[in-house]
């Protein structure tokens, strides 16, 4: 018996050696140790990178693992290893997890970041990437493509990451389907914070793209929900969805300038997701609905001001015989029990309709297909102040069933079109986005339309049941709304804080003693504030501008004065990447071989903006220069004056849809003896995937400008979509044209005074390279 008990006892052990063998852990500290482990590993393994900076990693992780024991690498503590300069991640095998790294001061020399692939015989499949931060991990020149996660294979998962500042060509994430082994992949994309993606002036820059035109019949499966999109602003598609039967459930999307759209996907689910917008932006986007099938319902709007394709709920036209790429029209939708709170015309029905230019493009273009067989019901439009247009039609809306749809448009009746019952909505204010419908047992919020299966949609956006006492509208349980919070630690990783610091600005002094200025601009902090104490400044090399930075005159009646005297060609001002520059008050001169303002000519990885108020510029040979890759988010020039100056604001682009600046405006500025190229906002072939572009000019004057343009047109704004030009005075500028506006789209003028200066002419439409 003795024996017998010693015997199972050594089984035991010899057991347990055996799982502790194989789930050993091993400790690496360079890129030549984690090779040797990687090869050697077996399932159960856990590799364990140390804390540091890991320069120039190129990881292929291959190993193959099981679903009991996986092989993992993880950072020996989460957010301490720092993978820089070159560095990727790609995996192949089965059953890998790596969790806890931090990509950052670098870009991948390849087409990924994280790749679920290392080739294509050697792809991921059931693997995980958990707990890991990107950002701002660009390539050099914004205009150099990649994707910074790749998804292949079958059944992996990207979870709990936090990804943001991706500002170069290509989006941020891609889920690829190039071929069997990668469709029906089930792929889970949950519980991460999409930071801030910002504009980057032209398409390609969604953060999530599933598929591609060429996989629209290709089922995906793939689950986004419980995601947190914050300023999301990379184009108008912050997800363009472009396979079937896909889920995008309880998503929050946070004042990000685009929409969910279903491009070129089929019955997709859309529940449950909140987008909160506001009063700062006409860019906050919604939904848009192309194609068959999709379900969308229990979502929650709040101020999302967005026109046309960036609609709360923009339902597309589509085009008869469509080529793959294009717009298949929308047929058998869903929309019911959803609620939009404060949104500027919220219904937007045949989205795209462009027959008016069918003279202009080509027919495979025309989007002449109305939605058909689909349902618009249950749900609620409540506004706090009136919206006289909270339903446009665009085309023809005789496909669409409409059923229970309540309004409550703060007293005003709406009748047009005979969509939407009016009624008196006791509505109570949770916090500063949420409204809820306060709970009653009569009235016309429990008139529910029931159809076709709809008595499967069982719960509500905050997962309240349905069951027993339904009502109209994505809230049907007060108590669950007061319950509710957003709480951002649950997004990306548990170790990462989203929060940035708040930073307190200071004073710096700054005098003409020979290169203080450039010194104090190198040593200030991002936010800080330089203040010129002298008359005046000589400036002979560029002042490199990386930060956040603002000169201004300390008195501000007599205004200090920089001169640039630097080499010809040279830029006083250069904006590098991340910077801002806000001057004050200040004179700036120069000369006819110099430039007041340039980005850099290569590696403009990230935008830079430009403020000018209350100064005045004379004598340069641009005022602006720009380069092709380079971008502005914003140029204002206020109460400022421009004299004297060969050109005037040059914004260089390409014939790919990209432009170099989004947002251009100009109030209360005088233009004087500027020869040629005032303003060349120019942007060569165009899509729909973005702002645009955007020059705003208001009360400002141009006198004597143009007498050297070839073009014979002051304001060149060429493909740009947004032009506003109001209560100008033009006089003596010799050129035929102030501008052409493409009346089609949103340029419009009014007030402008035009004396000896050629005219103002509209074109409804222009013919350009349309780019697919």
């Amino acid at each position: 018996m003795k024996n017998i008990f010693l015997i199972f006892t050594i089984l035991i052990l010899l057991a347990s050696c055996k799982e502790n063998i194989s789930k050993k852990s091993i400790r690496v500290n360079d890129i030549l140790e984690l090779n040797s482990a990687i090869t050697k590993a077996t399932p159960g393994d856990n590799i364990i990178l140390s804390n540091g900076i890991w320069k120039d990693a190129a990881i292929n992780f291959y190993a193959l693992g099981t679903k009991e024991k996986p092989i993992t690498i993880t950072a020996e503590t989460p957010g301490k290893v720092f993978l820089e300069g070159n560095s990727f991640l790609h995996l192949g095998g089965e059953y890998l997890s790596v969790s806890g790294l931090y990509f950052r001061n670098g870009h991948s020399p390849n087409s990924s970041i994280i790749r679920f692939m290392i080739s294509e015989d050697t792809v991921a499949n059931n693997c995980k990437i958990s707990n890991t931060v990107i950002k701002n991990f660009n390539k050099p020149n914004r205009y150099n493509n990649d994707r910074w996660i790749e998804l292949y294979g079958k059944n992996n998962s990207f979870d709990h990451n936090y990804i943001s500042g991706k500002s170069n060509d290509g989006e941020t994430l891609r889920v690829f389907f190039t071929g069997n082994q990668h469709i029906n992949n089930h792929h889970q994309i949950t519980n991460n914070y999409f930071g801030p993606r910002p504009r980057k002036g032209g398409p390609r820059g969604e953060t999530i793209r599933i598929g591609d035109s060429k996989t629209r019949f290709s089922p995906g499966y793939v689950n986004v929900s419980d995601n947190y999109f914050d300023a999301c602003n990379g184009e108008v598609e912050i997800i363009s969805d472009k396979t079937n039967f896909n889920s995008f459930k309880n998503n929050i999307f946070y004042k990000s300038e685009g929409s969910l759209v279903l491009r070129h996907s089929s019955y997709a689910t859309v529940n449950g997701n909140i987008f909160i917008g506001g009063d700062e932006s006409e860019f906050y986007g919604g939904i848009r609905v192309v194609n068959a099938g999709h379900l969308i319902t229990n979502n929650y709007f709040y101020k999302i001001k967005g026109k046309e394709f960036r609609s709360p709920l923009a339902i597309m036209n589509g085009i008869p015989m469509t080529p793959l790429n294009r717009y298949l029209q929308v047929s058998d939708i869903v929309v019911a029990f959803n609620t939009w709170i404060d949104c500027t015309s919220p219904w937007q029905i045949g989205i795209g309709q462009n027959i008016e230019s069918a003279s202009v493009l080509p027919i495979s273009e025309i989007r002449s297909a109305p939605p058909i067989r689909s349902i618009l019901a249950n749900n609620i439009i409540y506004n706090t102040e009136v919206d006289n247009t909270p339903f446009i039609n665009h085309s023809e809306i005789d496909g669409i069933l409409f059923k229970n749809n309540i309004i409550d448009n703060n007293g005003s009746a709406y009748s047009e079109y005979d969509v939407l019952q009016n009624a008196d909505l006791n509505m109570e204010k949770i916090n500063d986005w949420l409204y809820a419908p306060i709970d009653s047992k009569e009235g016309m919020i429990n008139q529910v339309y029931n159809g076709f299966d709809f008595e499967k949609i069982d719960k509500d956006v905050f997962g309240a049941m349905r069951n027993n006492k339904n009502s109209i509208g994505a809230i049907n349980s007060i108590s669950k709304a007061k319950n509710f919070i957003i709480d951002k630690k649950t997004y990306g990783p548990n170790w990462f804080s989203v929060e940035e610091t708040d930073y307190e600005s200071k004073i710096i002094k700054a005098t003409s003693a020979k290169g203080e200025l450039a010194d104090k601009i190198k040593q200030a902090h991002s936010g800080d504030i330089i203040e010129l104490t002298d008359v005046l400044y000589q400036i002979k090399k560029p002042l490199i501008i990386n930060k956040n930075i603002t000169l201004r005159s300390k008195n501000a009646t007599t205004k200090s004065q920089l001169t640039f005297t630097g080499k010809n060609d040279s830029v006083a001002f250069q904006m590098n990447p991340y910077g801002t520059i806000t001057l004050e008050g200040i004179k700036i001169n120069g000369a006819t071989n110099k430039i007041a303002f340039s980005p850099l000519q290569e590696n403009m990885s990230a935008a830079y903006n430009l403020n000018l108020q209350n100064c005045e510029l004379n004598n340069f040979g641009f005022i602006l220069k720009a380069y092709k890759g380079s971008f502005a988010n914003t140029i204002t020039l206020k109460n400022s004056t421009f004299k004297n100056c060969i050109n005037g604001i040059v914004l260089a682009a390409d014939e790919k849809g990209d432009y170099n600046a989004e947002m251009i405006q100009v109030e209360y500025c005088e233009f004087e003896n500027i020869e040629k190229n005032v303003v060349n906002f120019y942007r060569g072939g165009y899509d729909e995937s973005t702002i645009g572009g955007h020059l705003s000019i208001f009360n400002s004057s141009f006198n004597n400008c143009g007498q050297y343009e070839k073009t014979k047109i002051l304001l060149n704004t060429k493909g740009i979509i947004n032009v506003y030009l109001s209560d100008n005075t033009f006089k003596n500028n010799a050129i035929d044209y102030v501008a052409l506006l493409w009346g089609e789209k949103n340029n419009h003028h009014k007030n402008n005074i035009l004396i000896n200066s050629g005219k103002i002419k509209v074109e409804e439409q222009q013919k350009l390279k349309i780019l697919y």
